[in-house]
């Protein structure tokens, strides 16, 4: 899948390099040229090639994260540490509320 989206891109790198060194062409066409034909393209091609694993990996941590933390290893589970989330830092000023 790479290697198309390489050679597409090298196709429209051309096509730019030939819109601005041509007599009638700009550099304006030559980068607009490259991004609707090249760039947008081939993003929107890679993105939806790659859903078939980008929902295979979904599946996996639901999987591992259904299992729990005996299943495997316990870094899918968040702060398992067993300390408490934001807890208080030693050596810090106390806050003191002012007088009424």
């Amino acid at each position: 899948m790479y290697i198309v989206a390489i050679a597409w891109i090298y196709v429209t790198l051309m096509m730019s390099v030939a819109e601005a060194s041509n007599t009638n062409g700009t550099v304006l066409g030559a980068i607009v040229t490259f991004i609707l034909y090249g760039i947008l393209p081939t993003a929107l091609m890679v993105y939806l090639m790659g859903a078939p694993q980008r929902n295979k990996t979904r599946k996996a941590k639901e999987a591992a994260w259904a299992q729990g933390p005996s299943a495997g290893s316990s870094s899918v589970q968040p702060d398992a540490s067993g300390h408490a989330a934001g807890g208080a830092e030693s050596g810090g000023i106390t806050p003191v509320r002012e007088k009424e």
